[in-house]
């Protein structure tokens, strides 16, 4: 469920729906509130945190908006829109340690996929999108280690039509 935010600025109005936090829609939604927070001219109280009082509270009501209410009650004693924003990204991002383990196991998940003889390769891209796509949500690009994961496809499809023709 989303909810409705509105803005009013010289004879201007704005409404749109605020995305509602879950359990697995952290990164898209951070992007998506940066551009609310934005249209509102309050993201500088998140980055760099500034201290105008009137735009702090425009901010807070905003992620107050798009948090679901067990947040609300665990980040609602904190007085600025950056330490909220802050507690949030740690809820879900985790702190550094905890990403950088999580990255670090999918690095060794990545480095140790291997295609299976009885895999497609539609299914073998899909884990390593997967894989990809974990990581960008820690906020980290996989990048092809010293192999071109193409050339790899290429060669394994070969591999297998060599192996069909030969035997049928």
């Amino acid at each position: 469920m989303s909810e409705t935010a509105s803005s009013s600025k010289e004879g201007s109005s704005l409404s749109f729906h605020v995305p509602m936090l879950n359990g697995t829609n952290y990164t898209v939604w951070a992007i998506r509130m940066k551009v609310i927070l934005n249209v509102h001219q309050v993201w500088n109280t998140i980055d760099p945190g500034s201290n105008d009082h009137k735009k702090n509270n425009i901010a807070i009501a905003v992620l107050f908006q798009a948090i679901p209410e067990d947040l609300i009650l665990q980040v609602g004693t904190m007085s600025t829109s950056k330490a909220i924003w802050d507690a949030i990204k740690t809820r879900n991002l985790g702190a550094d340690r905890v990403r950088e383990a999580r990255l670090q196991t999918l690095i060794t998940e990545f480095d140790n996929l291997k295609m299976k003889e009885s895999s497609t390769i539609d299914e073998y891209a899909s884990q390593l999108s997967g894989i990809a796509s974990k990581s960008a949500s820690l906020g980290e690009t996989l990048e092809e280690k010293n192999c071109d994961i193409r050339q790899f496809l290429t060669f394994r499809l070969a591999t297998r039509l060599i192996h069909s023709v030969e035997f049928p």
